[in-house]
């Protein structure tokens, strides 16, 4: 079945302009070229300006949500017109073969979601005590996930597609979860991809490893604050996602990766310092911080959402 696509590219800043520009000229290169591109501005009207002028193949709009990466997304999937709905971050660059190989794991027809493989293009050298494991603070593909085309939970929203009848059965992103500008928050794509399959049921999202991008990691990206800020973000934002779809879904797939890939790690980080190797001891603290951090974020905001519900429904309070 021959499906039309529509790619989605959400921007909210000219820092970017290049990046942007690099975004869109890879979807012109693509062998199975897109229908529609469709780039959205969020609360930038310089930028919108801009992009209209420079790309006249391009439709370019206005957020027409609420201000963030959600509202964007929802903006660029009301005027879709392609059966699928592919995004692309606006600091990413996408393979020639990206389209033609998100397309062929929609061949499925109980496949509903695609992600694809997104590489860490550094701007800056990687820190030596970055772990594989971690690459997922940057929103990039991390040691854990399958290396051919399998099941997931949710894809990774730099590189990702649905078909529109998902948004159509189970509404947009949620606007409450999208990032905010530089925001380290995220996993609207997590709530998203478990609402749209409860929506169809007997369905699959997978993982497609040959659809390939490049993500731009800037260099405040690679510092340990904001690894650190990451990974409490992330904590936040699973807490989040645990309220809205419930914890057995929310963290389906964190079990198996804090139970399995993350002890792996850092039993080699440790084997390699054993050898001599700092960078590996490096990168074996780095696991276990970050997997600190990120639960314990993960746990205070579970108990602050128990206590604003007790006291929601506390008799006599406004």
């Amino acid at each position: 079945m021959h499906h039309s696509l529509t790619v989605v590219i959400c921007a909210y800043t000219l820092d970017r302009w290049g990046d942007i520009q690099a975004a869109v000229a890879s979807l012109g290169r693509q062998e199975r070229r897109p229908e529609q591109v469709v780039l959205v501005a969020d609360t930038n009207p310089e930028l919108l300006e801009r992009a209209r002028a420079a790309f006249p193949d391009v439709t370019v709009l206005p957020n027409a949500g609420p201000r963030g990466l959600s509202g964007a997304r929802n903006t660029g999937v009301e005027a879709a017109t392609g059966d699928v709905v592919a995004f692309l971050d606006d600091d990413a660059a996408a393979d020639p073969r990206w389209t033609a190989q998100l397309l062929e794991a929609f061949a499925d027809e109980d496949v509903i979601g695609v992600g694809g493989w997104v590489e860490p293009d550094w701007r800056a050298p990687r820190p030596a005590w970055f772990p594989d494991e971690f690459l997922w603070v940057v929103g990039c593909s991390y040691t854990g996930l399958p290396t051919a085309r399998a099941e997931i939970r949710n894809p990774i929203g730099a590189n990702m597609a649905f078909r529109r009848d998902a948004f159509t059965k189970a509404g947009g992103f949620d606007a409450d979860m999208g990032r905010m500008g530089a925001d380290a928050a995220g996993c609207e794509e997590t709530e998203f991809a478990i609402r749209a399959r409860r929506a169809l049921p007997e369905t699959r999202v997978v993982l497609e490893p040959s659809a390939r991008c490049r993500h731009g990691v800037s260099p405040d990206r690679v510092t340990r604050a904001y690894f650190r800020r990451r990974c409490r973000a992330e904590g936040r934002s699973k807490a989040l996602v645990s309220r809205l779809a419930g914890a057995d879904a929310a963290l389906e797939t964190e079990r198996t990766y804090v139970s399995r890939t993350l002890p792996r790690g850092v039993l080699r980080g440790l084997g390699r310092l054993v050898r001599g190797d700092r960078a590996g001891g490096a990168q074996a603290w780095a696991i276990v911080e970050g997997t600190a951090l990120t639960a314990g974020s993960y746990a205070l905001a579970r108990v602050k959402q128990a206590r604003r519900a007790r006291t929601a429904g506390s008799p006599g309070v406004a």
